[in-house]
């Protein structure tokens, strides 16, 4: 068992994404992902989904319930059984991002690409993981990608919880506070300049980029103590702003959004 593996059978993502800031994620991101399924009806496409890092299935069978045909990949077999097990009509394989070798060219509409790409460590598997999305998507459709952001690290695990001299300390960082990518390290922190590069590398054209969940994984604690016309009102105004340039790179998480 992989150390990948070994961390989501102990993580609970489907816990994560029903707190308050996993509220905010979702909702948020579903707001796009509706908009863009939204924009393929109305040219008369009956879309066709793949999830790819699916995890436990949050959106995918979301999507299903919804009536759309969705096939979901994800690697660790903790959480395809929990997706399995929820019963829906998503078709769920186990797969890697990096090799698609099940599916065609040019099979889907929509791809979602919101796992693999937290745990990718160099450029060339960045760019293979991209190259393999657009891959499967047809001409015209969409892949919406998710990072998880540099300077959110810095700040939050670094800072605010003042772990930030003895990473430096251990190396951790370049000159400018750049987490060095690592396989020791679980995750694999981002600048929008590298998704910038990765995007050019394999030719695909952004749509747009939004923070997913902004400020909100500062302030858990607030959010949790938020009642509920407030808190509904902070989804508000993280949906109508969370395309400023100047929340995304802050932000715990950015989601790109490629037309092929």
């Amino acid at each position: 068992m992989t150390e990948l593996e070994q961390y989501y059978n102990k993580f609970n993502e489907e816990k994560r994404l029903l707190s308050r800031h996993g509220q905010v994620e979702y909702h948020t991101t579903m707001h796009y992902v509706h908009k863009y399924l939204d924009v393929l009806k109305q040219r008369g496409i009956v879309p066709g989904i793949i999830d790819i890092g699916a995890g436990t299935g949050r959106y995918s069978v979301a999507l299903a319930d919804e009536g759309y045909d969705v096939t979901a990949v994800e690697l660790v077999k903790y959480n395809l059984g929990i997706l399995k097990q929820k019963g829906s009509s998503v078709k769920a394989y186990q797969g890697n991002a990096l090799k698609l070798k099940r599916f065609a060219d040019e099979t889907f509409d929509l791809t979602l690409l919101f796992g693999p790409m937290y745990h990718l460590h160099s450029d060339a598997d960045h760019i293979r993981a991209l190259s393999e999305a657009k891959r499967v998507t047809k001409p015209g459709g969409y892949i919406m990608v998710a990072y998880v952001m540099n300077d959110y690290s810095v700040i939050k695990y670094g800072f605010m919880e003042n772990h930030i001299a003895e990473r430096v300390k251990e190396g951790a960082f370049t000159d400018d506070y750049q987490i060095k990518s690592s396989e020791a390290e679980l995750y694999d922190y981002v600048r929008l300049e590298q998704i910038d590069a990765w995007n050019q590398a394999v030719g695909l054209e952004r749509e747009l980029i939004f923070a997913p969940d902004g400020a909100a994984d500062y302030i858990r604690p607030t959010l949790n103590a938020m009642d509920e016309e407030t808190f509904r009102l902070f989804l508000d105004y993280q949906l109508k702003n969370c395309e400023r340039p100047e929340l995304l790179g802050a932000s715990s998480h950015v989601t790109d959004i490629l037309k092929k």
